[in-house]
């Protein structure tokens, strides 16, 4: 492998958010996180547990902990929507995402509960996301561990993102080990 570890960890890059988050921009990244579930599903049907057991890097998670990262982590940034829709720009409630992972439930359950937690989490947030107005994606909340406040137009760009880089480190996990 001729690959740094970095290349490995952010496949796609790391996060750069746009200056301004244009009307296509913004439909670009509703359309990934509404396309999601099926990339994820179609990238993992064929895993045999001993590859779902493979960490994409070295340190790093396996395929395994990734997917059932991403249903975690995507079912707080719902909730995180729906907080700053509902309050004046909450102060949300950060999650130790690497302990997350090595609970039971991420490193040895099957992906299939996960899988089936995103497409419904994914079918509702993508409506959600259809469904609000530009003053609506202004709407901001507070993350006291980054010590920022987002908007919600900003969050579904991060979100985006998220969904790429995870499924790149399948997809590209995928191609060294000439599992295509």
């Amino acid at each position: 492998m001729n690959e740094t570890i970095d290349a490995l960890r952010f496949p796609v890059g790391e996060y750069s958010a746009p200056a301004i988050i244009d009307t296509q921009t913004l439909k670009r990244y509703i359309d990934i996180i509404g396309n999601f579930p099926e990339r994820l599903r179609t990238e993992t049907a064929h895993l045999s547990n001993l590859q779902l057991d493979t960490p994409y890097r070295p340190e790093g998670w396996t395929i395994r902990q990734v997917v059932h990262h991403c249903a975690d982590s995507h079912m707080n940034s719902f909730i995180r929507f729906k907080l700053a829709l509902t309050e004046s720009q909450p102060t949300i409630k950060p999650y130790n995402e690497s302990e997350w992972a090595k609970l039971e439930d991420s490193y040895l359950m099957p992906i299939e509960p996960s899988l089936l937690i995103l497409e419904g989490l994914h079918a509702r947030w993508h409506k959600l996301l259809l469904s609000l107005k530009a003053d609506e994606l202004k709407r901001t909340f507070v993350h006291p561990q980054h010590g920022k406040i987002f908007r919600l137009d900003e969050n579904t760009g991060i979100y985006a993102w998220h969904c790429e880089h995870h499924l790149a480190h399948i997809t590209s996990l995928k191609k060294r080990m000439n599992w295509l």
